[in-house]
Formats: C-alpha cells, structure tokens, sequence
C-alpha cells in the first residue's frame, strides 16, 4: 500500500498531467512548412485568398490550370505545380490566346505556378506562395500535343544560347534562338495592369529594350532578375478584396533601359560575397501568415 504521505502529491501530478494539454501543434509548427504543403494534393475548398507576399504564404481556394488548352501545355506535370489564383488562371488563358496572334506561335509552354495550396515548395522557388506566380518558356510550343515523357524531359532553351562560355557581364541574345517573337509574347504579358513584375535575364531586358520602339510603356512592369535565361517569370498584383495578400512594390519610374542597366553588365552583381552566406533555415508553419493552419487543414 501506498503511504499516504506519498499518494496526494502523486494525485495532484497525475491530475496536472492530465489536464495538461498535448503539444503536437508546436510541433507541426516547428516542421519546415515545405514539408506540409509539398504533399498536399488538392486545394483547400476555401474562399480564394492569397495570404502573405509572394516569398511567404499560402493560398486558399485555388484552380488547376488545365494541362492543355487551346494556346498552351503544361510542363512537368508530375510537380504538381500547376495551381493558382483564379485571377492568374485567368490572366494565363488569356495571355495564351493574345500571344498566339501576337507571336504567330502555335501555343505557350507553362512551368511552374504554385502548389495546390502554395506555400514554400520542397524544391526549388523562394517565390511562387500565393498562387500570383507563373513561369512562362520562352520557346513556341510544338505544333502537337507532347506526351507526358516529354514534358517531363524537354528543356527548354536559353536565350542566351551557351551562358557558360560568355563572361558573366558580358551577355548576349542569340540571335538564332531570339526573334520577334519573344519580344511580342513578353510585351503582351507585361501590358495587362494585373501585372506588378516580369523577371526575366538582364541580356533579355536589354534586348527588349532596344527592340520596343516608340511604345514603351510596358517596359517598367520588366525587370532584370539573375537567371531567367531560358523563362519569364510573371507576378501579378494582389487580386482587389484579397484580405492579408501583400504587394509587390511598384516599379520604378521609366522603362529601366540605358544606365539603368549598367549595374547588371558590370562585375558587382556577379562578385562572390567576402563571406560565405549562412544557410536560412527553413521556413515553419509559424512563420507564415495564421491564416496558412487554417488553408493546410482545410478540406
């Protein structure tokens, strides 16, 4: 028998304990939250929203951008990448039939947009969170309908041609692989107002702006951006109504041609940092927006 001195503190733990409530919620929010929305298959049947800026959030209530369409196929579909605001599916299923006239090309190839509730991917982007991101290739679509295999293996082609044989500073479009193409499919995209950014290489921004004549006015919405060689990457504004959804800063003033440029064909953006960055750890549920537990575990 239990003496009894001994047997109401015991009680008294037991009770504690008991009522002490589990932790498995600061857990999860300790996980890296790639790891929670990476393997999330569907949207949330939520309200659209975007939730945060475009490097972290998440999305509610997203569309799947069709694999085909009348002016576009979907690349690697296996990523599961093809979600976004509604007003980005909208923006795309216009752009792909305005840049089909424009450009006399048979249709659009579309990369990445986001995940099917956004959120950090478990590779690759920062961006592409809130379901305003896509990128779009640089390169026509084939005449046909490509087959799964090849939309998974397919590379799309720099415009730059060889980037690693030319001095960093030093780029070129090449001229085999650029055509006028290009510079429509961008000049379309940049000029709907739903636009806030397109990053695109600083030899294309150079290209487009010795190309764009006397219409210039889309020219700020284009931005230089390191890579971006064989893509564009469109971001668009947050949607008017969206409740917590950040901007994008506006651009700033002109058309970002003649010095503007300088910096990104100098050596300064290319110079190796006199110390090595420290790794950032990875992004957790706390992190984001509060609305993002709700969108992760919604239906």
């Amino acid at each position: 028998m239990m003496p009894t001195r001994l047997a109401a503190p015991l009680a008294a733990l037991l009770i504690a304990l008991a009522a002490t409530p589990p932790a498995p919620a600061a857990a999860e929010d300790a996980r890296p939250a790639k790891e929670l929305f990476g393997h999330v298959s569907g949207a949330a049947d939520l309200p659209p929203n975007p939730y945060g800026f475009y490097t972290r959030g998440c999305l509610s209530g997203a569309l799947e951008l069709p694999a085909d369409g009348p002016y576009h196929q979907v690349m690697r579909p296996s990523r599961n990448r093809a979600w976004g605001h509604p007003q980005l599916i909208d923006y795309l299923e216009k752009l792909t039939e305005r840049a089909a006239r424009a450009t006399g090309w048979p249709g659009l190839l579309i990369g990445d947009l986001a995940q099917p509730r956004g959120g950090p991917m478990l590779t690759g982007h920062a961006s592409h969170q809130v379901g305003l991101d896509a990128d779009i290739w640089l390169m026509p679509a084939p005449p046909r309908k490509l087959s799964v295999a090849e939309r998974e293996s397919i590379s799309a082609a720099s415009m730059i041609g060889a980037k690693e044989e030319v001095p960093k500073g030093n780029w070129k479009v090449d001229p085999t692989i650029w055509s006028g193409g290009q510079v429509e499919l961008i000049k379309a995209a940049a000029s709907d107002p739903r636009v806030a950014r397109i990053f695109v290489h600083p030899a294309i921004k150079k290209a487009l702006c010795e190309a764009a004549g006397g219409d210039r006015g889309w020219l700020s919405r284009v931005r230089p951006w390191y890579g971006h060689h064989y893509h564009m990457h469109v971001r668009l504004n947050c949607p008017k109504g969206a409740v917590g959804c950040k901007n994008q800063d506006g651009p700033p003033a002109g058309d970002g041609c003649g010095s503007a440029l300088d910096y990104w064909f100098s050596k300064a953006p290319y110079a190796p940092p006199k110390k090595p960055a420290k790794p950032r750890p990875p992004m957790t549920m706390a992190s984001l927006p509060a609305a993002c537990k709700q969108v992760l575990e919604a239906k």
